[in-house]
């Protein structure tokens, strides 16, 4: 009995003093994040990366019309070729969203390589017409979808070198293209990098 009350004082002993070595969770403010850098792509490389692209777009002209009108835009193919398994929409969101706040671009979500963004533009033409249940004057009629002008594409490359035996560097391309859809012709493009110095030990994917 009493080696069972000593194991069970000791595992409990142990318990709490692992229990206070483990880290804190904590909110972090992504407005002033001076959180240490990682190897691997973190949110503040795509905000960065993201926000020379559209200040790179924006200062080009590329997408300032004539008319004063606003450019509608598609999201063709945003390649990942990293060892990282990443979300291109975490990179293009942010460009779009910053395009759609300047005034001078639309996004279509109505086509798009795979299909549509959303399903809902052309199940609401194909369910809707000809339903009685509906008024018809209130149901989007043939012919008015409107075509992209421009297509928005890129890459995301990634490179790593051994600089000596304890420290490595991971180089990441970013790289963006803007092509008008009726002469196939890019009119902007522009390549942002994000490199890291590190550790060997340190992963980046």
């Amino acid at each position: 009995m009493r080696r069972t009350i000593r194991w069970t004082i000791i595992l409990a002993a142990l318990g709490v003093m692992f229990s206070g070595c483990e880290t804190k969770t904590t909110n972090i403010d992504i407005d002033n994040d001076k959180g240490e850098a990682v190897m691997g792509l973190d949110y503040r490389d795509f905000q960065g990366a993201a926000q020379d692209m559209i200040e790179s777009l924006l200062a080009s002209g590329a997408v300032d019309k004539k008319s004063g009108d606003r450019y509608v835009l598609v999201v063709s193919r945003i390649v990942n070729d990293t060892m990282q398994h990443i979300d291109t929409d975490q990179l293009i969101k942010k460009i779009r969203v910053g395009l759609l706040q300047s005034g001078k671009v639309v996004v279509t979500t109505a086509v798009g390589l795979e299909g549509a963004e959303d399903e809902m533009s052309m199940h609401a033409r194909e369910t809707l017409r000809g339903n009685a249940e509906f008024d018809q004057k209130s149901v989007a009629g043939k012919g008015s979808m409107i075509a992209p002008d421009l297509s928005l594409s890129g890459k995301i490359l990634q490179r790593n070198i051994k600089v000596d035996s304890k420290t490595q560097r991971v180089e990441y391309y970013f790289q963006m293209s803007l092509t008008e859809i009726k002469t196939g012709l890019a009119y902007w493009e522009d390549e942002r990098i994000v490199a890291k110095r590190g550790s060997n030990k340190a992963v980046s994917w």
